[in-house]
């Protein structure tokens, strides 16, 4: 029974959204009421794909969760999540190698935000080792990736890769 008071955010580039991520969001929507998924403007790594393009696909993904909704944000995810009353934050683990980052990076987040709770969620066996760094890879190189993607996802990569001169 999802708590009918908590709002949760799932921060994240998702350059390109996977299986995995939507997993993940499926998860969330069966504890918080509603799960906002913050598209990062991504100033710190270097995107594959633009930030509308990242949120269109996202809500593509989404679109069948109604209590889900997209939104970018750029500077502090602090003031994003304050600014939309969120009292989670959704954090997405792979695996032990993904823990160390994780785990510091919620005691920065609760230093800068105590009221804000960190939830950790763990995919599907069958999405635990799924990258979007990876599935990118696999995409360039050409090849399949539809293990990782959903079709939406699959078909803006292949288009994404043709553009830059791949196969």
């Amino acid at each position: 029974m999802a708590n009918q008071s908590v709002i949760a955010v799932y921060p994240g580039t998702f350059d390109p959204m996977t299986l995995g991520h939507e997993d993940v969001v499926r998860r969330a929507i069966q504890l918080f009421e509603k799960v906002i998924v913050a598209v990062a403007a991504g100033h710190h790594k270097k995107a594959m794909f633009s930030l509308t393009e990242r949120i269109e696909m996202a809500r593509e993904v989404v679109k069948a969760y109604p209590q889900v909704t997209v939104e970018s944000f750029s500077g502090l995810l602090r003031d994003f999540v304050v600014a939309r009353g969120g009292k989670a934050m959704v954090r997405g683990l792979r695996a032990v190698t993904d823990f160390d980052y994780e785990f510091q990076l919620a005691g920065m987040n609760r230093s800068l935000m105590p009221e804000v709770e960190t939830v950790f969620l763990t995919p599907s066996d069958k999405y635990q080792f799924i990258s979007s760094t990876f599935v990118r890879e696999i995409a360039v190189l050409g090849g399949e990736i539809d293990k990782f993607v959903s079709p939406t996802v699959q078909r803006r990569l292949q288009e994404k890769v043709r553009s830059l001169g791949g196969p």
